[in-house]
This record gives structure tokens, C-alpha cells and sequence, in this order.
């Protein structure tokens, strides 16, 4: 394990410690005050935005998360004068390990800005509902199966299902997918994308009711295949998948800015 790891590790732990060193019990069984008296090494601007951090993510602002606030932020100026003693920030690596942190902030900032004032346009957004809608298909289908890794296998069972055997029973004693065995072999309801392709080909040659007859070959092995039942895909409105597929076009959107933005410099 390299040794950064290990000390990002140990850091994580470390100032994870203040989030809970000052809590209602801990200061109980301690008999301490919730605040220390030491001086504060940080800026109040510092302070101040670390505070609206952790209350946005969640945490009530009391004195014990302003209490742990502070001794982080106290241990992490101690720290940062330790490693400028030590002249750390000196070595080549480090600084570039610094420059790409930096790097990283600034980026992910403006592309939050950039998306803020440039959101997805509506018609990429439709395009990508008709492209799901194409995904999805028509129909969905309440799918059981039974899968054993040879063909020789998998047309005894279905000559064993001719015979009157029932499918259930034979997917729980053959059956080689430990997520369907022990439910008779069902799969619920999916559509077609959901499958790999020669299990998605074979589900509309396959009546309602009925199992397919001849076995179907995929890279899990042979499937015997039953149809349940059949229904018409419903896929909710645009409007109430707008949010959803706004999260799907965005990695697109930004793809073509990127590439904009390469044009551009050249390169």
C-alpha cells in the first residue's frame, strides 16, 4: 500500500476523531467543558465555511460541532507549520500533488458555474427520453429462468418441462444463477434492454405461459427461458423524467464543451 494512502487514511480518522470528541456523552464521561480555552490558529472566514459545510450537510449547528470545528481546524494549522518547518512542500512531487488538488477545485467550480448559466438544452434532454423510450421498447415481460452451463443439459429440462415437470422445481434443483434458484428460476418484471442480447432476441418468440424450446446461448451459459406474462412498457412523462434525464445528458453536454474548449486551444 503506498504511503500516501496510508497517511490519508490516518488523517481521515484523525479529524474524524473531532467530530465526535466533543459530543454531549463524550463530555459527560469526561467531566469537560464543550469549548477549550486555547487560542484559534484559523481565520473566522475559514471557520465560517467549514461551519456552513458540515450544517449543509446535515449536522445541527451546536457548540459541540463548533467545538470539533475548531480543534480541526487548529490541528490542521499545526500541521501545515510542521510540514513548512520540514520544508515539505518543497519536494517536486508534492508540489504537483498540490497543483492538481488546486487544479481540481478550480475546474470543478466552473464547470458547476458554467452549468449553472449553460444548462442542458430541452431538445438534447427529449432526445435523450426518446432514446430510453427505444431502450426500454414496447413490452415488458415477467420473465423465469433456469440456466446450466452445457446444451445437452439445458434440452433434458426442457424435455423434462414437455413431460410435465414443473419449471419452478426443476430452477430450484438445477439451476446454476444463485439470484433466481431459489425463486423458481424468476427474474420479475424487465424489459428486453435489461438482458444481455440473445436473452432480450428470444423473450418475443416466447408466448405468454409458455418456455422457449429450444435453449438460448449467452456468456453465463444455457437458459431455458418462461414467460410469465406480458404488459405494456410504462414509462412515466417527460416532464417527471426531466430531472433524471437532465443527469443523463449532462456528461454529453459537457463532453461537447470539453471538445469546444480543445478546438479552441488547438488541441
Amino acid at each position: 500500500m503506498r504511503k500516501s494512502i496510508v497517511v490519508g487514511a490516518l488523517l481521515m480518522a484523525l479529524f474524524s476523531v473531532f467530530a465526535i470528541a466533543q459530543t454531549p456523552a463524550a463530555a459527560a464521561k469526561t467531566d469537560a467543558p464543550a469549548a477549550s480555552q486555547g487560542k484559534e490558529l484559523y481565520s473566522k472566514t475559514l471557520f465560517d465555511y467549514l461551519l456552513k459545510q458540515r450544517t449543509a450537510q446535515g449536522a445541527p449547528d451546536t457548540p459541540d460541532l463548533r467545538e470539533s470545528i475548531r480543534e480541526e481546524l487548529n490541528t490542521r494549522e499545526v500541521l501545515i507549520k510542521a510540514a513548512k518547518a520540514a520544508k515539505t512542500e518543497s519536494k517536486e512531487n508534492i508540489k504537483l500533488e498540490m497543483d492538481l488538488s488546486s487544479q481540481m477545485v478550480l475546474i470543478r467550480a466552473y464547470l458547476s458555474d458554467w452549468l449553472e448559466k449553460n444548462p442542458v438544452p430541452e431538445d438534447l434532454l427529449k432526445k435523450e427520453y426518446e432514446a430510453l423510450k427505444e431502450q426500454l421498447g414496447d413490452k415488458e415481460y415477467q420473465v423465469a429462468h433456469i440456466l446450466v452451463e452445457t446444451e445437452g443439459e439445458a434440452k433434458d429440462i426442457v424435455k423434462d418441462l414437455q413431460g410435465g415437470k414443473k419449471f419452478a422445481d426443476i430452477a430450484k434443483e438445477k439451476s446454476k444463477d444463485p439470484g433466481s434458484k431459489e425463486k423458481g428460476g424468476e427474474l420479475g418484471w424487465n424489459t428486453p434492454g435489461t438482458f444481455v442480447k440473445p436473452f432480450a432476441d428470444a423473450l418475443p418468440t416466447i408466448e405468454k405461459g409458455k418456455f422457449s424450446a429450444m435453449p438460448v446461448q449467452t456468456q453465463y451459459g444455457w437458459h431455458v427461458i418462461k414467460i410469465d406474462d406480458v404488459r405494456a412498457t410504462k414509462l412515466p412523462p417527460y416532464e417527471e423524467l426531466k430531472p433524471q434525464l437532465q443527469q443523463r445528458a449532462q456528461a454529453v453536454w459537457l463532453e461537447q464543451h470539453f471538445k469546444n474548449l480543445r478546438e479552441k486551444a488547438g488541441v
